[in-house]
């Protein structure tokens, strides 16, 4: 789908990959409507969106709220007189433990926000999509959402959930105007980890736990998306780590487990 005068709303637009995608359709000629937690993230988005900011509206919004999101849909097409796709990519990691040691809050809140909050998003959007000419579901989910990670379990379920759900998605909505793709995005420079509200075991430095697996550039990864979005690619792999993993899982399964598992080794507790 040609993104240039869509209108596309993105969650988790206030900082990282999001922050970049909301940036990249703005450059195309999209008109974007960002939605994230943190207002000053936003702010900020706004402020880099420069010239561009005229086509941009902003929204406080907690995608893991299901009657806020049940809202959202209207006050995107009060602002911008539409909305023909969306792109779910808020999401939230769990502390570096074991599920022996991760409680139920944050079980939960994992699970809220990465699975439950794309299912609220693409419920509350899909009856104004299917009424437009085109439109497009861009669900984020993870390698851990097809390779099992030590100490993300309940993370790589929740992505998990996401895969098989847009999988879903796009095989019901094959015959309409809506496409459906799902990403997987490898190892991307951002803030997911503070931004989740979990430090992780052995880095003192900020981010510290991606720099042995060389993360890819934020604005990179929002390319590497949007392009596969305008091209209605079904699955987009974002990094080469994500493209390897993904094969070297396909062939042998538990090659591929035992060898993430030496990687994250040294990030969870002895």
């Amino acid at each position: 789908m040609d993104v240039k005068n869509k209108t596309i709303v993105v969650t988790g637009g206030g900082n990282g990959m999001g922050r970049e995608m909301v940036l990249n359709l703005l450059a195309r000629g999209a008109r974007v409507a960002a939605a994230d937690i943190d207002k000053a993230g936003l702010e900020e988005t706004t402020k880099l969106a420069g010239g561009k900011a005229a086509n941009l509206s902003t929204h406080i919004l907690n995608k893991a709220d299901k009657a806020a999101v049940s809202k959202f849909p209207e006050q995107v097409i009060a602002r911008h007189g539409q909305v023909d796709g969306i792109i779910n990519n808020a999401g939230i990691i769990q502390p570096f433990v074991r599920v022996a040691d991760l409680g139920y809050p944050d079980i939960e809140r994992v699970m809220n926000v990465n699975f439950y909050g794309t299912l609220y998003m693409v419920k509350a959007f899909l009856p104004h999509l299917k009424k437009r000419p085109e439109a497009h579901i861009v669900n984020i989910s993870s390698m851990g959402g097809f390779l099992p990670v030590p100490g993300q379990s309940v993370y790589g379920a929740s992505k998990a959930a996401v895969k098989l759900f847009t999988e879903g998605l796009y095989a019901e909505l094959m015959d309409s105007p809506v496409k459906v793709s799902i990403v997987y995005p490898g190892a991307i420079g951002t803030n997911i980890t503070e931004n989740s509200g979990v430090k992780s075991p052995g880095s003192s430095e900020k981010n510290g736990e991606n720099s042995k697996f060389n993360p890819m550039p934020p604005a990179k990864a929002a390319e590497i998306i949007i392009d596969g979005m305008v091209k209605d690619r079904v699955r987009i792999y974002v990094g080469k780590d994500s493209s390897f993993l993904n094969t070297l899982y396909r062939l042998s399964p538990g090659y591929a487990t035992r060898f993430i598992s030496k990687q994250m080794k040294s990030l969870l507790p002895a």
